[in-house]
């Protein structure tokens, strides 16, 4: 289970947990172990978001899965249909952070969500313009987004004991 280090904040945690608190006092956490929970779902697209989107299990899997195999076939397609592929791969992959990011606030996917969904716009005006404005790196650029975004992920968690960014009303941090 996981096991935060950072000072026990009640406020901040009420705010953040939802009713998967257990008898510990910590959460259940999506994608084994590695996601936080949820935060509260206030409005119905919120909701239907937490419906929506793999968090765990099969599910998750499965869509991993399938952007790895839109990731594997599309260098076998002519120019546009890479380009195209590629571009809802970037787009499914970046839609997956940024809604994670809007309801788990995991650190990562503030990276990833944006970079992502940069990318698969990217990807969408070459699609149009019929060749890649970046010699075809589109897939290596995806990676690194991967990479800066775990990065990212770790840093925040080595410093602030948690991978959950929290914004308090002056828009600053309110981890430790």
């Amino acid at each position: 289970m996981y096991v935060s280090k950072a000072p026990f904040n009640e406020k901040a945690e009420s705010q953040h947990l939802t009713a998967t608190r257990v008898a510990d006092g910590e959460a259940r956490r999506a994608l084994w172990g590695w996601s936080p929970p949820p935060l509260p779902a206030q409005t119905a697209w919120a909701r239907r978001v937490d419906r929506f989107a793999p968090r765990t299990g099969l599910r998750c899997l499965a869509f991993l899965v399938g952007i790895v195999a839109l990731l594997s076939i599309a260098p076998h397609l002519v120019t546009r249909g890479q380009l195209v592929v590629e571009g809802i791969a970037f787009l499914a992959s970046g839609g997956w952070c940024a809604l994670n990011f809007w309801r788990c606030r995991q650190a990562h996917c503030l990276i990833s969500g944006g970079g992502w969904l940069g990318l698969s716009f990217l990807s969408f005006i070459e699609t149009g313009l019929g060749h890649s404005v970046i010699n075809g790196y589109e897939q290596p650029v995806f990676l690194g987004v991967l990479a800066i975004g775990v990065a990212f992920e770790g840093t925040w968690y080595l410093r602030r004991g948690d991978n959950i960014v929290r914004f308090g009303a002056t828009g600053q941090s309110t981890a430790r």
